[in-house]
């Protein structure tokens, strides 16, 4: 398993990764700039929250460490890895249904609440990584 040593990086195809739920103690990193975006990053063991120009973006509990976030108009994909199964948190459109897939498997459509949030679980425990990909219906 892979973590993101310097907390957020940017790919070289433009995606971001952040996190790295080997930390025992929280560590933060904000005021990171990419794409004429903001961002800021707390993580560790226990946590793992992304804010972009100071909005919520990405939670999970425990904490994860997530690569090539590629933000979409309908979406977004990152993969996911972990020590163990997490909940995860997803700040998409208000009040709209999308479709989770984990790998090539769709989990489920899931309607956001009124805030735009949308959560799901995925397990961690025995992969290496799991490949998220969640698109508006």
């Amino acid at each position: 398993m892979s973590t993101v040593k310097e907390l957020i990086r940017v790919e070289e195809n433009g995606a971001i990764s952040f996190g790295n739920y080997e930390l025992d103690v929280k560590s933060k990193l904000s005021d990171f700039e990419c794409n004429g975006d903001v961002y800021k990053v707390k993580t560790f063991s226990e946590i793992t929250k992304l804010e972009r120009n100071g909005m919520f973006v990405y939670e999970s509990v425990p904490g994860t460490t997530v690569l090539n976030l590629t933000l979409k108009e309908n979406g977004m994909e990152f993969s996911v890895e972990g020590p163990e199964d997490a909940q995860i948190t997803v700040e998409m459109e208000a009040d709209t249904e999308y479709e989770v897939f984990v790998g090539e498997n769709l989990i489920g459509k899931i309607k956001t609440n009124l805030g735009g949030k949308l959560s799901f679980s995925v397990e961690l425990e025995n992969v290496d990584k799991a490949d998220i990909r969640i698109v508006r219906v």
